[in-house]
């Protein structure tokens, strides 16, 4: 049996969910359900991956602001030129941005 042949399973472990309650204008509860049903996907789960979708993206700007704050505070130790360190953690930034 090659590699094309296998059958690929998903297995997802059930996350604990909380219903909430919020207030969108109507409007745009409408386009929402335009994309939605033009995605073929309910409102429900175009909502939750609009939320996983941005939240992922935050949560890496996070990770990302905290590694170059953690880089400046390394460098502090080593360098004694806080223009240095400054040029340093633009470059870093340049070279990382997309």
């Amino acid at each position: 049996m090659n590699n094309h042949d296998e059958e690929l399973e998903l297995h997802f472990k059930p996350r604990a969910t909380e219903t909430v309650s919020i207030n969108i204008p109507i409007d745009a509860l409408q386009s929402l359900k335009k994309v939605a049903a033009n995605r073929d996907m309910s409102l429900e789960a175009l909502l939750k991956f609009y939320i996983g979708q941005s939240l992922r993206q935050d949560l890496a700007k996070l990770f990302s602001e905290r590694v170059l704050e953690s880089t400046a505070e390394v460098l502090a130790r080593h360098i004694e030129s806080k223009e240095e360190i400054l040029t340093i953690i633009q470059e870093i930034q340049a070279e990382t941005s997309l």
